[in-house]
């Protein structure tokens, strides 16, 4: 373990380290939830016949911790992370995490590695993933008899350190990320794996992210394999852009994409929430498309690519000028440049 004054924080990247320890909580039938304690080993001791390994019985969740400007280090938005959270848990048939055990397994975690939350100039954050799964024994089909809860967090850069650069996207038409009525809502572990393989194939191609179509007709746009699909429309006469995003049942509900329709809203902007017809890619009814994600916020997309088509849009060196509006505000709520008028940050006097 590198200690915390020691890391070169311009250059810390986006990769875990372990840090000073994490919060871990277990529920069994008997008892439910216990009180928790800090652990300082990241090699947990996991029974071999864990439902978590056998049947994919997890889910997990992102989030993080700024240092602002006046020195508070707060989270981001945790209560909705919570509420996601216990939206996956009954889909894979586990008991849901209180929002105050998920809310004190945060803050402890991040108060006992306040020194690995980056400094504010840096543009860093301390990266906290919450997870749930089961722990305790079944070789049958059925939920474990004992469920764990983590969270730990490790110090991250910020991404775009050298700005923000527009990518190529490709449409996967060899998977579908998700079906309707099936868990493409809940954020599963299971969701994710299967897209590593034809993501590292598109990134060798040259793309950097894949975009999925929905399952049954592959006529509506449901999301990026990483993140949430955004589009703004150009300004009217008025100025007025329009922010849409899919509202697909097989989506993830994803709070970076509620806050930014948060700041929409603010801005005097519209927001449509409705299918999206690839169609109007391929018409260019949108000024800018975006990717956004907690790990990046915003990943602005210069191209999407289908077959042998490929349809540009908007600038293709630097992020759009309405999505940069967006993300400037968006940042500077979160490192106090902007008053936090929408009680995003938690707690809100800070932890330090």
């Amino acid at each position: 373990m590198t200690a915390a004054d020691k890391l070169d924080w311009a250059n810390i990247g986006f990769r875990y380290r372990d840090t000073n320890g994490f919060m871990k909580y277990t529920w069994t039938l008997e008892k439910g939830w216990d009180n928790g304690s800090f652990e300082t080993d990241p090699m947990q001791k996991v029974h071999i016949c864990a439902s978590g390994l056998h049947y994919g019985q997890q889910c997990f969740e992102g989030l993080k911790a700024f240092k602002d400007k006046q020195g508070r280090v707060r989270i981001f938005r945790p209560q909705d992370n919570a509420a996601r959270m216990n939206r996956s848990a009954p889909i894979a048939y586990m008991p849901e995490v209180p929002e105050e055990i998920f809310l004190e397994g945060c803050r402890r975690t991040v108060e006992a590695n306040i020194d690995y939350v980056p400094p504010v100039e840096t543009g860093g954050a301390f990266y906290l993933r919450p997870l749930l799964f089961g722990s305790g024994p079944m070789i049958g089909m059925d939920a474990a008899p004992e469920f764990t809860f983590l969270v730990f967090g490790t110090p991250v850069s910020n991404y775009y350190k050298d700005g923000i650069k527009p990518v190529k996207a490709l449409v996967m038409e060899t998977i579908d990320r998700a079906a309707p009525k099936g868990t493409g809502s809940a954020k599963l572990g299971g969701n994710y794996a299967p897209t590593f393989g034809p993501m590292h194939k598109a990134m060798a191609e040259g793309y950097t992210i894949t975009l999925h179509l929905d399952s049954k007709t592959r006529e509506y746009v449901d999301e990026f394999s990483t993140s949430n699909f955004v589009a703004l429309t150009a300004p009217d006469a008025n100025g007025v852009r329009t922010f849409v995003t899919p509202n697909s049942e097989s989506i993830l509900r994803s709070v970076t994409r509620l806050s930014l329709i948060d700041i929409c809203e603010k801005l005097g902007w519209k927001v449509e929430q409705r299918p999206i017809k690839f169609s109007e890619i391929e018409q260019g009814k949108f000024d800018e498309v975006a990717a956004c994600g907690t790990a990046v916020v915003l990943t602005p997309v210069k191209s999407i690519t289908r077959g042998d088509k490929v349809i540009t849009i908007g600038d293709q060196d630097v992020i759009g000028k309405g999505f940069e509006t967006l993300y400037n505000y968006y940042r500077g709520v979160q490192n106090g440049e902007i008053e936090d008028s929408f009680g995003w940050m938690y707690p809100s006097e800070g932890l330090a």
